[in-house]
């Protein structure tokens, strides 16, 4: 298993992608004008104005279950591994990402809220909606439909919840297993209620955990203040190898910089339409623009609290990949250990045969650095706090991951088939959950690695083909907004076709 999934990642995540996916959201940036700088303002005023209805939920709650599902172990354990295996420079790569992302995330959600669905007792949509009215091409849709199911459902929530049991049993000592079935009991009540239920829980755990995580930061970062300079200083340095500590491994900044930074906001993957599809607005620009501002969020704010604490109590190594492991035994133990160790205190230089630092080389990057850099600032106080912290991040990216997994499973089947469907994808996330627990940590990664991939591949590629109706909406939000009016939406006077609902809904305003 573990050469099948590594070899899917080279093919997945190869030079020639990573810089691709920057090249595109650089090009997303630049036809939008760069909508993330212009739109700031209208990001944070539109995302508490829209009111959810019997079928649709908010803004609010729309960017919340995106939020969650970009807000989980990326942000905690994902950014203490892109430090660990790309420096500090690979901050700046993750900012980077994070920035042309939001004019990706942008384009996305545009179009799944242009070619939404009216179902029944609720909107569905996202990338196999859009992909299918915007290409023509019913098997493009459902190629999509199909990739996203087998990813929510089996490869990525194996790595929410191992992070979770990986924190919760280092903080208290906590079996796997236990912290496996309270996962399942917790996530069964919820997804049971389909996604009004997933809205309410996401809305109040979400802003809740980030602002008390944020909030540790920042007290961890005033108690080093005078250490912000350099530390920022030594982010840019590195990114760009100026540091000759850092020079060999600026490959590997950019790469997991942008691995983990889209593993983390998960712009091009096309999550976050799936929810911005469902919210309640008058013209889909709105949300596009909203889900912009929840890669700011998770990345510029819940990523860069991580790593600052991280780089200002110097809990961190970096590992060269490239060096080949030895073995070194400590204790009756046998760790096997990177030789080269650039700075942070758990090691610095390279290996000399001392047991200490040998020992203390041997702790994986992860979620285990976190934890030690707010136990350092605060002692006693980090194992839990990041366990916890962890625990609300990771459960709500698996509760994401229902929704989403749901969305696609109703695309691709209708009537009684789609409920029998949708129960199987609730029995199939339960067990995907438990098994992340006792799963190792590198595998469970790489998974998520592989469904991340899949996802982002076939997306990127269909946003590429169907991209122009959500610039021709921006342009008419902008034109709107610019005449004082409130922009309402009608796909006709734009010349936009198979957006059927707003057809309807225009008719009706009529």
């Amino acid at each position: 298993m573990d050469s099948i999934v590594s070899f899917l990642n080279d093919i997945l995540w190869g030079p020639w992608f990573i810089y691709g996916i920057m090249l595109i959201g650089l090009f997303f940036s630049i036809i939008t004008r760069f909508l993330q700088v212009r739109h700031i303002k209208d990001m944070f005023v539109l995302m508490f104005k829209g009111e959810k209805s019997e079928k649709g939920i908010s803004s609010f709650q729309a960017m919340s279950i995106a939020l969650s599902g970009r807000v989980g172990t990326g942000n905690i354990a994902g950014t203490a591994t892109a430090i660990g295996m790309g420096g500090p420079g690979a901050v700046f790569w993750m900012w980077a990402i994070a920035f042309i992302g939001a004019a990706t995330a942008y384009v996305e959600s545009t179009l799944a809220q242009i070619y939404k669905e009216e179902r029944e007792t609720e909107y569905r949509g996202g990338p196999a909606f859009y992909i299918e009215k915007g290409t023509g091409q019913k098997w493009f849709g459902a190629l999509f439909a199909v990739v996203a199911v087998i990813a929510m459902l089996i490869l990525m929530p194996g790595v929410q919840s191992n992070a979770i049991s990986g924190a919760v049993e280092n903080a208290f000592g906590t079996a796997p297993w236990i912290t496996g079935i309270i996962i399942v009991v917790l996530l069964g009540a919820i997804i049971i209620g389909g996604v009004k239920s997933i809205a309410n829980a996401a809305q109040i755990i979400v802003p809740f955990m980030a602002a008390a995580y944020i909030i540790m930061a920042f007290i961890i970062i005033a108690m080093n203040a005078s250490e912000i300079p350099t530390v920022i200083g030594l982010i840019f340095s590195s990114a760009f190898g100026a540091q000759e500590i850092f020079g060999g491994i600026i490959g590997s900044a950019i790469a997991w910089g942008v691995k983990r930074g889209i593993y983390s906001n998960e712009a091009g993957q096309g999550t976050g339409a799936h929810p911005a599809a469902a919210a309640e607005v008058s013209h889909p620009a709105k949300q596009g623009i909203v889900q912009a501002a929840s890669v700011y969020i998770d990345t510029l704010l819940i990523c860069s609290a991580t790593a600052f604490m991280i780089l200002f109590t110097g809990m961190y190594n970096v590992h060269d990949e490239k060096a080949d492991p030895v073995v070194v035994e400590h204790e009756s133990k046998e760790y096997e250990i990177n030789p080269t160790i650039f700075v942070g205190e758990f090691g610095k230089g390279e290996y000399t045969g001392d047991t200490q630092i040998s020992f203390a080389q041997s702790i994986e990057a992860g979620a285990a650095y976190t934890q030690h850099a707010v136990n350092s600032a605060l002692p006693g106080f980090g194992g839990p706090f990041v366990a916890i912290a962890l625990f609300f991040f990771a459960f709500t990216t698996i509760m994401a991951y229902y929704y989403i997994a749901e969305t696609n499973v109703s695309y691709l089947f209708s009537g009684k088939a789609e409920k029998i469907g949708i129960w199987i994808a609730k029995f199939a996330i339960l067990i995907a959950a438990f098994m992340g627990t006792v799963r190792t940590s590198g595998l469970a990664w790489a998974m998520g690695d592989v469904g991340l991939g899949l996802m982002v591949w076939v997306n990127v590629i269909a946003i590429l083909l169907v991209m122009k109706p959500a610039i021709v909406a921006l342009k008419d939000y902008e034109k709107q907004k610019k005449e004082g009016k409130d922009p309402q939406f009608n796909p006709t006077e734009l010349g936009i076709k198979n957006a059927d609902f707003w057809v309807e809904r225009s008719k009706k305003l009529k």
